[in-house]
């Protein structure tokens, strides 16, 4: 039996990068996922498979979203578990950045992650427990919400609040049988991340820097977050609440500098 069988679980974000590989992937461990985007989905999200619904849905709108988790409801009559991928990139040094721009960014990383729990959770909260569980939440945060990045401004700020809006949530609702975690990716190569920032003209010897910090000396594939977003649904996760799993090739590890280099730890 696959981890997520017979479950109902909603992707927001789920038309492309990492949104669409968790719901590719929660679609093959066994659940009907309802994805949930501002445009259509890839053939590699859904697909039109067994095991997926699709709405278009803003995550910056209360309405919008209530009306989503109603729809999740009308799959099983509740709804087990929910990735808050739904995100966008924006930035810049504060002195030259928009307050609109600031906005845009808070409205849909944070505030649109808070209104996807709040009607979640409010669901989950009129549920039996199944195993012990009435639900799982997963939001996506980012490394850059736990630490700086030079430009990172909105952005850092929206994935910080993530990381400490989803302990609070954690806290609140363990009780009741709800866990709460958040993941928080490195640099993933999406198309937000690569031909939206590091292909950029100019971006090239700062884009090899950043792989380099990964110590793996890559970037994230989608699918690899979408990994330990399922095991986050999961039953094999029980005993986890309030985590932020960090899923980063080593970046926050610390930093190297070109040491390794001078100490023979290249490989081949």
């Amino acid at each position: 039996m696959s981890s997520q069988t017979g479950k109902t679980l909603i992707v927001t974000g789920a038309s492309s990068g990492i949104g669409s590989a968790c719901a590719a992937r929660l679609i093959a461990d066994g659940a009907h996922v309802v994805g949930a985007d501002l445009k259509e989905p890839s053939e590699s999200a859904g697909g039109g498979r067994a095991g997926w619904s699709f709405f278009q849905v803003d995550v910056t709108n209360e309405e919008s979203v209530a009306a989503l988790v109603a729809k999740a409801c009308d799959v099983s009559g509740r709804v087990d578990g929910v990735v808050n991928a739904a995100g966008v990139a924006g930035g810049g040094p504060v002195h030259l950045l928009d307050a609109a721009e600031w906005n845009r960014v808070i409205a849909v990383n944070l505030t649109g992650t808070f209104l996807v729990a709040k009607h979640v959770i409010t669901q989950m909260l009129t549920q039996e427990r199944v195993g012990g569980e009435r639900g799982s939440v997963v939001t996506i945060a980012s490394i850059e919400g736990l630490e700086g990045t030079a430009g990172g401004s909105a952005y850092s700020a929206s994935k910080g609040g993530v990381v400490l809006l989803t302990k609070n949530m954690a806290i609140d609702y363990g009780g009741m049988g709800i866990r709460v975690n958040t993941i928080c990716p490195g640099f993933i190569d999406t198309p937000m991340t690569r031909p939206g920032i590091f292909e950029l003209p100019g971006m090239e010897q700062i884009s090899a820097d950043f792989v380099r910090e990964h110590k793996l000396h890559r970037f994230g594939q989608p699918e690899e977050v979408a990994a330990v977003a399922s095991f986050l649904l999961s039953t094999d996760a029980s005993f986890v609440t309030g985590h932020a799993m960090v899923v980063d090739g080593g970046y926050v590890a610390g930093r190297d500098h070109g040491v390794t280099t001078l100490m023979g730890l290249e490989g081949p």
